[in-house]
Order: C-alpha cells, then sequence, then structure tokens
C-alpha cells in the first residue's frame, strides 16, 4: 500500500514539473491530458500527504511518552493519532481501488420512453425531473440538448447534458431499463399498469478520446419544432448529424443558432461513439463485464418504481426504499450510495 502511495506522489510531483515546462504548456492537448491525471490523482496524493503528519505525529508522542512531565499528554495523542492511522489506512484500501477514467467526467444522458405507450412517455418525463432534481441538489448544471415529446405528456425521447463534479461516477449506474407500476391517469378502471422507459448515459467524449473525420459524417440542417428560441419553425437552425461508419444520427435544436446546435449535436456523437468504444472494449473483457454492478444495456431492468406500495427496489443489489415519492423529487443518495458500496465491496472481493 505505501509503495502505490509513494508511486502516486510521485508521479504528481512530476506532473507539476511538467504542467511548468514551457514546451507543454504551448500543447493544449498535453496540458489537457495531464491536468486529468493530475486531478485524479490529487485526493490520494493530499491523503497520503496527511497520513504522513499522522506517523511523524505518533513518532513524536512516543518520544514524549518518555518525558515524566509530558508523558499522560503525549500517550493521549498517540492514541489519537494512532485511531486515525487505523482509519486512514482502511480508507486507502477503498482509495487504491481502480478507478473508472471516465468518473471525473461530465455525462449526456438519453431517456427513451419504451413500453407502455402513453404512459411510458409520461413516465421517461418523470425520470427526466427526478435527475434534473438530483442534480439540482449536487450542484450541477443541466442543459437539455433535444427532445420530442409525448402527445399525452413526457416524452418519447429526451437528450440532456449533466456538467458537474464527478457527474459520471455516480451516475453511471443509472443505464438501462426502468419499470414503473401505478394507475395511469388515463386508466377508468383503477387498473395498476406496468410500463417501461430506458435510460442511457454517456460520459462526455473529449477531443483526446474520439476523433471525428470530416469525410465520415454529413450535416444536414432543418426548421426547429417544440422547444428552442426565436426563429422556430421559420429558420433552419436545427442540426442532424450522420456518422456513416457507426449508422449514428444525432439532432439538436434547443440553442436558438444553427452554430450552437451543430456544437452540441458534435458532442452528443463523440459521447455516442465513445460510448460504443467502451462497450467494445467490455465485450473483450468477458466475464469482467459480467461482474459488473448492470451492464448498462438498455434491455437490462435495473430498477421498478411501485407507487401502490411507495416503493423503490434496484434489482441489481436488492436495495429497496419505502421513499418513492422523494426518489422522484431528487432523493437518490441512499440508491446511488448503495449501488457504490456494492461496487466498492465486489472490487475488494477481486470481482
Amino acid at each position: 500500500m505505501i509503495e502505490r502511495l509513494e508511486n502516486i506522489e510521485k508521479r504528481y510531483n512530476e506532473i507539476m514539473e511538467e504542467l511548468t515546462n514551457p514546451n507543454i504548456i504551448g500543447d493544449i492537448k498535453k496540458t489537457t491530458a495531464l491536468s486529468k491525471e493530475q486531478a485524479s490523482l490529487r485526493e490520494n496524493y493530499e491523503a497520503y500527504q496527511e497520513y504522513k503528519k499522522i506517523l511523524n505525529n505518533i513518532s513524536a508522542a512516543k518520544e514524549l511518552m518518555k518525558d515524566d512531565e509530558m508523558g499522560e499528554l503525549a500517550k493521549l495523542e498517540y492514541e489519537e493519532n494512532e485511531e486515525k492511522r487505523k482509519k486512514m489506512e482502511n480508507d486507502f484500501e477503498i482509495m487504491l481501488l481502480p478507478k473508472d477514467p471516465n468518473d471525473g467526467k461530465d455525462v449526456i444522458v438519453e431517456i427513451r420512453g419504451a413500453a407502455g405507450g402513453d404512459e411510458a412517455n409520461i413516465f421517461a418525463g418523470d425520470l427526466y425531473r427526478m435527475y434534473t432534481y438530483y442534480a439540482e441538489k449536487q450542484g450541477w448544471k443541466v442543459e437539455e440538448l433535444s427532445a420530442l415529446e409525448g402527445e399525452a405528456g413526457g416524452y418519447s425521447q429526451v437528450e440532456f447534458k449533466i456538467k458537474g463534479d464527478n457527474v459520471y461516477s455516480k451516475l453511471k449506474y443509472e443505464s438501462g431499463s426502468h419499470r414503473v407500476q401505478r394507475v395511469p391517469a388515463t386508466e377508468s378502471q383503477g387498473r395498476i399498469q406496468t410500463s417501461t422507459a430506458t435510460v442511457l448515459v454517456m460520459p462526455e467524449a473529449d477531443d483526446i478520446d474520439i476523433e471525428i473525420k470530416d469525410s465520415d459524417i454529413r450535416i444536414d440542417t432543418y426548421c426547429a419544432s417544440g422547444h428552442g428560441g426565436q426563429g422556430v419553425n421559420t429558420t433552419p437552425s436545427a442540426v442532424r448529424i450522420t456518422h456513416f461508419p457507426t449508422n449514428t444520427v444525432v439532432t439538436c435544436q434547443n440553442q436558438r443558432s444553427q452554430i450552437q446546435n451543430k456544437a452540441e449535436a458534435m458532442e452528443v456523437l463523440k459521447s455516442r461513439l465513445y460510448q460504443l468504444e467502451l462497450e467494445r472494449q467490455e465485450q473483450e473483457l468477458g466475464s469482467e463485464r459480467r461482474n459488473k454492478i448492470g451492464t448498462g444495456d438498455r434491455s437490462e431492468k435495473i430498477r421498478t418504481y411501485n407507487y401502490p406500495q411507495n416503493r423503490v427496489t434496484d434489482h441489481r443489489i436488492g436495495f429497496s426504499t419505502m421513499q418513492l415519492e422523494k426518489v422522484m423529487d431528487g432523493d437518490l443518495d441512499d440508491i446511488i450510495n448503495a449501488l457504490i458500496t456494492e461496487d466498492q465491496a465486489r472490487k475488494l472481493r477481486g470481482e
């Protein structure tokens, strides 16, 4: 453990020196990559500095314990720092687990109404609202990218970006099929209906992650409809980008200008291609993919929201809470923390 912490400290200091090198400062991509690497090491680096201070305090307290006048006070300080040392060493077990390189990234989320017709679209809208409220509680920023509204409310599809600190680290477990059980507003007989909506959470891709050739895409423009700023239905501000090698199509119409929509659509396209690459890599890993908390596939049923019983159940870890209303209002911490804890436990077991 100490050897790994020393290597982290060494690498952190090397990056500090590199970032002051004039030759590197002029290279934006290199500087960006180094800054991100340093940020990923910072928590462990700072914790190790604190740990070394604690070890020094323990050593000093041991010496003072030999003094007749200071012995009792030094013993108390020794015991206090010993407790801190033990706690930090336990914390290091988790902190030193392999980290997902995407954890610190912003995300692009896509929610689609699936099985259940109008009720599925309404539920998709409920999920969008839930994630928006959760983001607000975290101090994150939500930006809608595109939306196709359902006839009875909600969305048949909505895409949005969430920006903030370590967004992907918390929302990466949300990809999959979400199921709702409740009596629809349109149901006159009071019968409970089961509907589903799918959620896809993609880490936002950087330029250094994905490179898109101009020859691989076609950009079309058209008049926006529904959400949008001035010029809706009058000017071709909406943008559709088609990526030929993967047959991926993205659209954006929520910004006021064609230029802004094009920039947003390119970000979405990069994230989609990055997600495809991540899925390809995970497929190659085989069994490791199966040991993850969920595969991230749309088809995987991950959670049920049961309104008659006021219960939310995450099927991957068998976690339930009887606080459905609070969950739908964005109180997701208990569920997400349970998923993170289980993920860490599996990694500690070497799964």
